[in-house]
């Protein structure tokens, strides 16, 4: 009885994930749309297009093993962008932030998040099995 409650809980998850977010080939998407993301990604590579509402979605990487993620407006219009970025590249301000707020915590991933010009930074840190996301503005104040 169990097993068949978490079965079907498990065709309820995917099925609703599958409402909201679905995979779509490449030529289904709008020319306006791939045009302006292979001008300002021209080096993309490994890609993965969704539908997210109504917003295109796009899963790529660039050099080895550098992940990204971009959403696109129906007209082309690039939304925002996330980039796993190394813990170094994070700005010291950042760091430095996490280091005098978290104490004894490390950061275990952290992106870049550019969206209206403006980049945010996503990390994750952990102590133990205390785990938190916290986002920062690019001069280190913590935003939530």
């Amino acid at each position: 009885m169990k097993t068949k409650a978490i079965q079907l809980l498990a065709v309820f998850f995917l099925g609703t994930g599958m409402i909201f977010a679905q995979d779509i080939p490449e030529s289904q998407v709008p020319s306006v749309v791939l045009n302006k993301f292979k001008a300002e990604f021209p080096k993309a590579t490994d890609v993965e297009w969704e539908m997210k509402g109504s917003e295109y979605n796009v899963e790529f990487e660039i050099g080895w093993f550098t992940d990204y993620e971009a959403w696109y407006s129906g007209t082309g219009q690039l939304l925002r962008y996330t980039e796993e970025i190394s813990n170094g590249d994070l700005p010291t301000a950042v760091r430095d932030a996490i280091k005098n707020l978290y104490d004894g915590y490390r950061i275990d991933d952290a992106k870049k998040i550019v969206e209206n010009g403006a980049e945010k930074f996503l990390v994750e840190i952990e102590k133990g099995n205390d785990e938190r996301k916290l986002l920062f503005s690019g001069d280190g104040k913590l935003v939530k």
